[in-house]
């Protein structure tokens, strides 16, 4: 039966993983790279056990993504053994040094040559985690110990499984054989150690912990007369091993506020007058058969220890994602305490889980954000950019300003920006709740964030102006908000939430716009489209779906993901969208179809963050296994479709724009898609039943608003009705056409704000107009003078918002004299329609 203190102990593990700290490897990592990715940064997260050689000469260290061997007399990395799909939690050198075996949270154990680096064999039977692996003294046996609460033994050189020892109740967490092979020692998350008999595998003994703690780690004495074992409340038992009796209790640090402290790791010096404790952040030395005892606070939770062979240096792998190395020593003059010798090198380069990633504008920096800080990249040469470390908690996401000389960033109740050229904090902003998301927006005046819901206060989304750190808006919400990011034009923020929605925010006042229903649950990834006519979403229920701006329609969804998305980007050209996922999968999807085109696979855990650089040729990957795998993105290379009039990829309604605007012309033309020789609304048509196939209804960009009118979509409709077309893509096409009329058909009369707002010395005014209407717009003063008027004729029913369209005023009085400087009212009349707005000069 799984304990109560066992969750208590999954508990603290993740929550020291989560506030551990790190720091960057300065290159590259040029070692076994999967198939397809061109660079990694970062060595990976520091995940498990360390081992030397029998000779000394190396290092086995057991990370996130492989087996990395170091040279111990040079502390350079000589070789990564990359093969299991998911962390690699234990590592055990054979008697001989010639071989390698790992456990790994894939459930498997394998063996690898240390000469060549090359994988052996896997040994599969476990049906989870594996957290121990030892070899016997012979090296004939190996020994795994697993969450599925079993000890399996298994032939070296066959790989064959020998048997499996059946007993404990729990999770098996460390094993160990005696230095004369004969007995195997196995602790477990059920509070005990047993005692098992190699050859037989017949139970001999069970060590039970009192207050019910669970065992962590177990080792014998060189001699093999002793075996300690430590557990969950700092304590190391001693026990004989001939007889099961406990000699003797070490007691770690006292606990504080009644939480435990952890031993991690234990380990006896070679010559087993020392036992080495790493409990928590504290590394400790007794003397085993003695009161002596030294205690060395560690910067970090002490992960394993290892004393080298010859017991003249002492490993010490740390939570904060570096590997300590000693010189190690002992008193022989009685009274003296033990002491470690000097500290001589720290192994550097492994490095949290990485949340989130963002290009600069130029492609040539990446930033990363990670649970214990910030850090810049050169993108070509991989090193860390002098600037780019900023050490804050939890990092959640990072953004740059469109010009890419700020950085934003969320942690734990901040908003933080910094010069990422000089690496100065500019400002911050508090929140009430951790911040989830963060994101510039795209004219560079102002940074959205959404924070997690905690009681009392719930969760918010925050507009901020850039430059000056004000709170423009904010907005209180009942669910976390997982994801913010800005429309292309900066008008519109949309959000994912906890809640299964997303929501669609007006960037001007703080208005709830829309809501977009369709997942199913929390959604923790929102995207729009280049040309702001799509957003994406990735969800926890697996998915990823793309919507229409405009009517909030759900145009497509996207499944092939098995767990959770985490974070979806476009690339530059809108052609393509890259999801990450829990599944540790990144995929590829062709936006107009739906389709996913490539899987890259490669990372070991989570991949938290997606996202192209700006030329759209490099794709980065951040994942919790803490590195950033780099792609070379080529887009495939797609059939050119006739209604890709202007030769982009993809069919959208600039097609449609070109389609008429060559109406009536006759020969060779590229808007003549069904190749009759003439430009008719046939073409026209054609092509928008081919948008009918990728949208439920036509989105409002710029260029449909500065191109298209009311007139000309009732012009269209008639003549389409009129020829009687009655295959799908023509019924598609007029449903479209019958779509777009109502979009750019204004449900109501409305004045809109001028832009830009304060100006000098011009401003455009834009309106919609429900009906058709004569249309006059008066200028006043301060005072209610009348400072101009502009009589802009009959207007038929459309949208009036683009500059081609809008109400133009250059700033002048009736006699063409430039007004002064101060607040201005304008008021529209529209048949019976009259409003009126206010708007600045400054000069």
């Amino acid at each position: 039966m799984k304990t109560r203190l066992f969750s208590i102990f999954l508990m603290l593990f993740f929550l020291s993983m989560l506030f551990s700290s790190n720091t960057f490897s300065q290159n590259y990592t040029p070692l076994n790279l999967p198939e397809g990715a061109i660079a990694r940064l970062g060595k990976g997260r520091l995940t498990g056990e360390i081992a030397y050689s029998p000779d000394g000469t190396r290092l086995a260290v057991a990370s996130s993504i492989g087996i990395r061997i170091y040279e111990k007399s040079t502390y350079q990395e000589i070789s990564l053994l990359i093969g299991h799909t998911n962390w690699v939690t234990s590592v055990a050198f054979s008697p001989d040094g010639n071989t390698i075996a790992s456990g790994s949270w894939d459930e498997t154990v394998r063996l690898w040559d240390t000469k060549t680096g090359v994988h052996k064999r896997t040994l599969i039977g476990h049906t989870d985690s594996v957290y121990s692996v030892a070899f016997s003294p012979d090296g004939n046996t190996i020994a795994s110990g697993s969450w599925d609460e079993t000890v399996r033994l298994w032939d070296t050189k066959t790989g064959v499984h020998k048997r499996t020892l059946i007993g404990h109740t729990d999770s098996v967490y460390s094993v160990a054989f005696s230095p004369d092979g004969n007995t195997i020692a196995s602790g477990s998350l059920d509070e005990t150690v047993r005692l098992w008999d190699t050859k037989t595998g017949i139970h001999k003994r069970t060590l039970i912990h009192t207050f019910s703690d669970p065992v962590t780690s177990v080792a014998f004495s060189p001699d093999g007369t002793l075996l300690a074992s430590g557990d969950v409340d700092g304590g190391v038992r001693l026990w004989a091993v001939d007889t099961g009796n406990l000699q003797d209790t070490l007691s770690g640090s006292l606990s504080i506020l009644g939480v435990s402290r952890i031993v991690r790791s234990i380990a006896f010096s070679p010559n087993g007058n020392i036992i080495a404790v790493g409990e928590d952040s504290v590394l400790w030395l007794h003397e085993v058969h003695g009161t002596r005892r030294q205690s060395i606070r560690q910067a970090a939770v002490v992960r394993s220890i290892a004393f080298s062979p010859d017991g003249t240096a002492l490993a010490i792998a740390c939570q904060d994602q570096t590997i300590r190395l000693w010189d190690f020593w002992t008193s022989d003059i009685p009274g003296l305490d033990v002491r470690i010798g000097t500290y001589h090198h720290t192994l550097r380069g492994y490095t949290d889980s990485v949340t989130s990633i963002a290009f600069s504008p130029d492609g040539s920096t990446l930033a990363h954000g990670t649970n214990s800080g910030v850090y810049l990249r050169d993108v070509d040469t991989g090193t860390l950019k002098p600037t780019g470390l900023s050490i804050w908690p939890n990092v959640s996401s990072v953004s740059f300003s469109p010009d890419g000389n700020t950085l934003a960033f969320g942690t734990n109740r901040q908003i933080r920006l910094w010069d990422a050229v000089t690496g100065k904090n500019r400002w911050k902003g508090a929140h009430l709740n951790s911040v989830l998301s963060v994101s510039f927006s795209p004219d560079g005046t102002m940074i959205a964030t959404g924070t997690i819901w905690k009681r009392p206060w719930g969760a918010e989304i925050n507009l901020w102006d850039a430059v000056t750190g004000e709170n423009k808006w904010e907005v209180d919400r009942t669910n976390s908000v997982l994801s913010v990011s800005f429309s292309p034009n900066s008008t519109m923020i949309a959000t994912g939430s906890t809640d299964d929605t997303l929501r669609l925010w007006d960037v001007s006042t703080g208005e709830h716009m829309r809501t977009l229903r369709g997942h199913t649950d929390a959604v923790w990834s929102v995207s729009f489209n280049p040309d702001g006519n799509t957003i994406a979403s990735g969800s926890v229920d697996r998915t990823v779906r793309l919507w229409d701006v405009a009517t909030g329609s759900l145009l497509q969804t996207l499944e092939g993901h098995t767990d959770i998305v985490r974070s979806v980007s476009f690339s530059s050209d809108g052609r393509t969208l890259v999801s990450g996922s829990k599944d540790r999968t990144v995929r590829l999807w062709d936006v107009q179809t739906g389709m996913p085109f490539r899987t890259l696979e490669g990372h070991t855990s989570s991949v938290l963050s997606v996202s192209f650089s700006p030329d759209g040729s490099t794709l980065a990957s951040g994942s919790w296994d803490g590195t950033v795998l780099l792609w070379k993105f080529t887009p495939p290379e797609l059939p050119k479709r006739p209604e890709d009039v202007n030769g982009d990829g993809s069919v959208n309604i600039q097609d449609l724009v070109l389609v008429a605007a060559n109406l009536g012309q006759a020969g060779q033309n590229t808007a003549d898609v069904n190749g009759d020789g003439v430009v008719d609304i046939r073409d026209l048509v054609k092509v928008a039943g081919a948008l009918g196939n990728a949208a439920a209804a036509p989105s409002l960009n710029p260029q449909v608003l500065s191109t298209l009118t009311t007139g000309d979509v009732k012009q269209w409709l008639s003549e389409a009705q009129q020829l009687n077309l009655t295959d799908a893509t023509s019924q598609k096409g007029i449903l479209f056409l019958e779509q777009l009329l109502t979009a750019l058909t204004p449900k109501e009369t409305a004045l809109l704000a001028n832009f830009p707002n304060p100006f000098n010395p011009e401003t455009w005014i834009p309106y919609h107009l429900a009906k058709d209407a004569d249309v006059t717009l008066t200028i006043y003063a301060i005072d209610g003078q009348v400072v101009r008027t502009l009589a802009l004729g009959h207007q038929p029913v459309g949208i009036y918002q683009t500059r081609s369209r809008a109400a133009y005023w250059d700033g002048k009085n009736a006699f063409g004299e430039p007004v002064a400087s101060g607040v201005y009212f304008y008021t529209l009349t529209a048949g019976d329609f009259t409003a009126t707005r206010k708007m600045l000069i400054r000069k």
